[in-house]
């Protein structure tokens, strides 16, 4: 690995990926070392005009013991190619490929026996879906899921025929790009040079956003009615999000303390279908990336996922907990009477 664009401690590792029909593609594996060895590992997955530059989320992993990694998916931030239409898709499946290399380089290369992932909003919905299509493999031992993209966030009447006329235009002219609401107030509302806290690449995550294209926006309908139809993630699960949508249209500070990117309703609405084992976490005051919310916020963000990880994913080889025998009945099935 490389010295990455963050600095040390942070290397990043170029995954080649071939071509498509724009070109050569690749991915980005970046990694934080803990200060020991250990043989746990996260791996963080973005949102949508996104990539990784949240280093106060890989310094609480690696002080509590795990190595961080964090992969830019295809034409996203580092991995992101000139010739490239940032952030499209055709399928969420086209990310399998470079999940597949990055599982394999933390627990085969890197010799990790536990692996944690994280998904941020579409990053949210690509790595469920991923690890649902993985069970039964021992790859997954939880998923974080940050305010993941699990529906659009407009009125039904507006849906229903925007996702018709996205089907219609995403086999023939995927790259065409679909007018959709600027996502500048949340822009504004991180960024140091408007309204925020946070300095990040405006190449990479730009204030307003990339445009959405036809075929992006149908692969993310068709993942969406797959995890909504019911997915069987063979791990734990933690689901969270803030616990109001902000539903103005000119700026407020309740901006500041909303997600103003999805309707928080329809994650607790879908996240049951994940499988099994769902843990439902809501912060009030959160905004769309919990990690990026106010200080007191992402205080409280990193204490509750500290409490789920030491609970449903603990060290490897910790005896589990014993749960007593049910007692004897000795009721008298005749009589009734207890002997």
């Amino acid at each position: 690995m490389e010295i990455d664009v963050l600095g040390q401690p942070y290397e990043r590792h170029t995954i080649d990926l071939g071509s498509d029909d724009e070109g050569p593609v690749v991915a980005t594996l970046v990694r934080r070392r803990a200060d020991r060895p250990t043989r746990r590992a996260v791996l963080y997955v973005h949102g949508f005009v996104d990539y990784f530059f949240q280093t106060h989320l890989a310094d609480f992993f690696a002080e509590r013991g795990w190595d961080f990694y964090a992969l830019d998916l295809r034409k996203y931030g580092r991995s992101l190619l000139p010739h490239q239409t940032p952030n499209f898709a055709r399928s969420l499946t086209d990310y399998y490929p470079e999940l597949d290399e990055a599982a394999r380089i933390v627990r085969d290369v890197d010799g990790h026996d536990q692996m944690l992932v994280a998904g941020h909003s579409t990053g949210g919905l690509i790595t469920a879906l991923w690890s649902h299509s993985r069970q039964g493999r021992g790859l997954v031992d939880g998923l974080f899921l940050n305010s993941p993209f699990f529906d659009f966030n407009v009125p039904w009447l507006v849906k229903r025929p925007l996702m018709s006329a996205v089907i219609a235009a995403s086999g023939k002219t995927p790259y065409r790009k679909i007018p959709t609401a600027s996502l500048s107030f949340y822009g504004e509302s991180l960024h140091s040079d408007h309204r925020g806290e946070w300095t990040y690449n405006l190449e990479w995550k730009p204030v307003t956003g990339f445009p959405v294209t036809a075929g992006w926006l149908n692969a993310i309908r068709r993942g969406q009615q797959r995890l909504r139809a019911g997915l069987g993630i063979d791990a734990p699960v933690l689901v969270a999000c803030s616990t109001r949508t902000f539903k103005g249209r000119a700026w407020h500070d309740d901006i500041h303390s909303t997600d103003v990117v999805l309707d928080v309703e329809h994650i607790v609405r879908w996240a049951p279908r994940l499988g099994a084992r769902v843990t439902i976490a809501r912060f009030d005051g959160g905004v769309h990336d919990l990690t990026l919310s106010g200080p007191s916020v992402r205080t409280e963000v990193f204490r509750e996922l500290g409490r789920w990880v030491d609970a449903f994913v603990p060290p490897p080889g910790t005896p589990e907990i014993s749960v007593p025998p049910a007692p004897e009945d000795k009721t008298d099935d005749k009589s009734g009477v207890t002997a």
